[in-house]
């Protein structure tokens, strides 16, 4: 499905952590370029699986602020967690993208892969970025996602392809995958290929 609709030129831009075992073996079956588009999502302190916001790799912020007020963060929580998100990102992009060129070149078309799309801030946050680095086309993959945050991110990219298709009052991620778990730095570093130690190429 994915592969019949892909542009000359096209790239995979993985979105750590949840993204990387995802787009590798994609990348891999269409022979395409990977790399990582860095993007966190921003969470309360107390629960880090529930997003208001996101966090590029060019350290841009987008915040949902109906999420927040429902989720009940205020003004000096929300710095916080912000703050977490951004030293999140900034590890992640000195670790995984050290020594590699540049991550879009201008006109080339990109498949944006993640786990899954909840609220959609995330890839929304991603999109937005990849395209002010001159992306031509922006293509998104998820293997699962609800039906809300696909019409949502339908309407900003070119191309969703989404394998299973939620809905219902409440959806996380993980409740799709028979065996989930959240990736460390140590972990997206292996399934990419990375040695410790080695920097990226």
């Amino acid at each position: 499905m994915l592969e019949g609709s892909l542009p000359a030129g096209c790239r995979i831009l993985a979105i750590p952590a949840g993204g990387v075992p995802v787009a590798v073996p994609i990348a891999r079956v269409l022979g395409l370029p990977l790399d990582v588009a860095v993007v966190s999502k921003i969470t309360p302190s107390w629960n880090t699986e529930v997003g208001y916001g996101a966090v590029a790799f060019d350290g841009r912020v987008r915040i949902d602020a109906r999420r927040q007020a429902a989720l009940g963060v205020d003004e000096a929580d929300r710095n916080r967690d912000v703050s977490r998100a951004l030293a999140k990102v900034r590890r992640r992009v000195s670790i995984l993208r050290a020594g590699r060129g540049t991550l879009v070149p201008p006109g080339d078309a990109v498949v944006l892969v993640d786990d899954g799309l909840a609220s959609g801030v995330t890839l929304a946050t991603a999109i937005e970025a990849v395209r002010d680095l001159g992306a031509g086309q922006v293509i998104v993959a998820v293997p699962t996602g609800h039906e809300d945050a696909i019409v949502r991110i339908a309407g900003i990219a070119d191309q969703v392809h989404c394998a299973n298709v939620r809905s219902g009052r409440t959806f996380a991620v993980a409740d799709a995958y028979q065996s989930w778990v959240d990736l460390d730095d140590a972990a997206i570093r292996e399934a990419l290929g990375l040695r410790e130690g080695e920097v990226a190429q």
